[in-house]
């Protein structure tokens, strides 16, 4: 059986990626009508470059918190290195697998001689952190009548963070997956003594709060592109927050869609385009993929640019 799941494991994520295609390229069809008639406000180019500028703050500031996360992990890291390394791989998410983002951490972790199993728990816990801090914005998206189901889920995340549950986790995940495998540091990192040496002693909590602001930071820069083609009244905002978070949720758990492309759009058209006209939702998602992206890039750029120039000083 798991050789079975294991084969189907590619071609099923190929099938999510073309099931959310197929769906936004409908949509598209449908309300293309509505697309092409979607026009800059006045102003609408200054608030997509603001929303570029806070996107790729926001991508900047969860470099920064990585950097937190990995000494919580007693890692001697500096939080300049932790954020240049964090920008440099992040475009590595959109390659075919979804998983070279976290390889290529995992690499210049070891470049910096530190633990591969350190680093490794980081980029594990870094997703769930950033899942635990969405939750509570993803209660404005629900109706009354499942913000319970949330309230239950966003309790259960923060317990499942708590040390004594968290170091037996990531102490077997370790185990299985560096032993003898892709990371060189196999028998010391698989050891007794070298899982001892990343247990987190306290709670995450600083970490916590730190993706908590990346969110607000990364919905922030949706809004923006979306006040560039239709004003948002402050009674839109709690849907359209609410909505765009859990739109990013199921993009970032949602197997098989690299860097959660057409997940997040499709989520966000099936969550907005109830409330607010098609037109508007397919053009601002659009637009804000685009300056994801944009960002992205920018920020790698960046990191690049700025590792040389250590190197040289």
């Amino acid at each position: 059986m798991k050789s079975l799941l294991r084969r189907l494991k590619p071609y099923l994520r190929w099938c999510i990626v073309g099931a959310t295609l197929f769906f936004l390229l409908q949509t598209l069809y449908r309300h293309w009508s509505e697309v092409s008639q979607i026009r800059l406000t006045p102003q609408g180019g200054t608030w997509l470059i603001v929303s570029l500028m806070v996107t790729l703050l926001a991508h900047t500031w969860s470099g920064w918190v990585w950097g937190w996360i990995l000494r919580e992990f007693n890692q001697p890291v500096s939080q300049p290195w932790a954020t240049r390394v964090f920008l440099k791989t992040n475009i590595a998410k959109y390659l075919p697998g979804n998983i070279w983002h976290f390889y290529g951490r995992i690499r210049e972790g070891q470049k910096a001689e530190l633990s591969g199993v350190a680093v490794t728990a980081s980029v594990l816990l870094e997703p769930l952190l950033m899942a635990a801090a969405t939750l509570p914005v993803v209660l404005l998206a629900v109706g009354e009548a499942r913000g319970w189901l949330g309230g239950l889920a966003f309790v259960a995340v923060c317990v499942g963070i708590h040390p004594r549950l968290l170091n037996p986790v990531l102490e077997r995940v370790a185990r299985m997956k560096l032993k003898g495998k892709s990371l060189p540091e196999t028998e010391a990192a698989a050891s007794p003594s070298g899982t001892k040496e990343f247990r987190i002693r306290r709670y995450p909590l600083r970490p916590l709060l730190g993706e908590l602001l990346f969110v607000g930071l990364r919905t922030s820069g949706f809004l923006l592109a979306w006040w560039a083609i239709a004003p948002i009244s402050p009674s839109d905002l709690p849907l359209l927050f609410g909505g765009f978070s859990l739109a990013w949720l199921l993009g970032l758990v949602v197997p098989g869609a690299p860097g959660g492309v057409g997940v997040l759009e499709a989520t966000a058209v099936s969550v907005l385009g109830t409330r607010f006209p098609m037109g508007t939702v397919l053009a601002a998602v659009t637009f804000y993929r685009l300056i994801s992206v944009l960002a992205e890039a920018a920020g790698a750029a960046i990191a690049v640019l700025w590792e040389n120039h250590c190197r040289t000083s």
